[in-house]
């Protein structure tokens, strides 16, 4: 592998949560960063503000010629693919644009890896930012990189697909990795996720500017994390001397009622059962009760491990909701 300051990275989805955290540690290892942009993507003047020297190439994830062209003008050492839809409630809406740009842009990614890898004679990394939805409602608990792929909901079949090419092209010679990330948070998750409403709507509570928040299944119990631990994970994926799938994950799972809980905490309002309400409408068709992660193989081969406690994540989110000015 070239060494760090003269590695060229390209990442997908480069503006999202994680990938604004991903770039941010490319930067600080001097790295040539290319970013995969959607078209008309505005959060992209952000990071030509914040890293100046940026590479910037603007693709539709379900044009898979642009995907191809764009891996052959960036000649990546390593690529980072965290793009696509990244909502369940979503991919029921549009399971066929699910399948396009989370299963199949995966494809046309790996292709063109694999093509670069074979004409430059050398190795080209390439992370699969995979969900713990490929497993569905798993019938153990906690879950680990051997648990049946048996995904309930579009979003989740079109992870597994992907995933399962990532093995394929493992197999084929190509230094592929799936790292099975389980929910992880940051004051950057978008509005469109439940943890981001929580967060936002307590602080609006505490300051006075909200008096009730609505939510579907409180019972719902995932393991978060938080996102920059899961970000580090990927990194060390990626380096490692041997590609393999990881399970990405705290080990520790807490229902959406907990989250709640920590986020009124977090924002100084007592009693948070006084302000929530529920929403049948708002229940997905087909939930997973629990989903926790067993981490222990990251731990063991790559000297990972979360940093930052469930608590405090929430706290976190809320102080920058708290923090954020008020439209």
């Amino acid at each position: 592998m070239t060494n760090a300051a003269a590695r060229r990275v390209l990442v997908t989805g480069a503006t999202g949560q994680d990938g604004s955290y991903l770039v941010d540690r490319l930067a600080a290892e001097h790295a040539e960063v290319h970013a995969l942009i959607r078209p008309g993507d505005e959060a992209a003047a952000v990071l030509i503000r914040k890293y100046g020297e940026i590479a910037l190439h603007t693709a539709d994830l379900a044009d898979p010629a642009r995907l191809a062209a764009v891996v052959a003008a960036a000649e990546p050492d390593e690529i980072y693919h965290l793009a696509g839809m990244s909502s369940v409630a979503q991919s029921w809406q549009q399971p066929l644009a699910a399948g396009a740009v989370t299963g199949l842009a995966t494809a046309a990614l790996l292709q063109a890896a694999w093509d670069l890898a074979q004409r430059a004679g050398r190795q080209v990394a390439f992370v699969q930012a995979a969900s713990a939805e490929i497993f569905g409602n798993p019938a153990v608990s906690p879950q680990d990189e051997s648990t049946p792929i048996a995904p309930v909901n579009p979003y989740g079949a079109a992870k597994a697909y992907a995933h399962h090419l990532i093995g394929v092209y493992r197999a084929r010679g190509l230094h592929a990795t799936s790292a099975i990330l389980y929910n992880h948070e940051s004051p950057r998750r978008p509005d469109t996720f439940v943890t981001r409403k929580i967060t936002r709507t307590a602080a609006a509570i505490a300051r006075g500017d909200a008096d009730h928040l609505v939510l579907g299944n409180l019972d719902a119990r995932r393991d978060w994390g938080w996102a920059p631990d899961y970000v580090d994970a990927m990194l060390r994926a990626a380096r490692h001397h041997r590609a393999d799938d990881y399970v990405v994950a705290t080990g520790r799972a807490h229902s959406v009622r907990d989250f709640v809980a920590a986020a009124f905490a977090a924002a100084g309002v007592r009693d948070p059962q006084r302000y929530v309400r529920t929403d049948p409408a708002l229940y997905r068709p087909v939930d997973a009760t629990e989903l926790v992660g067993d981490s222990g193989k990251a731990r063991r081969e790559l000297g990972w491990a979360p940093t930052v406690e469930f608590d405090e994540i929430v706290a976190r989110m809320v102080r920058a909701d708290l923090d954020a000015p008020m439209h």
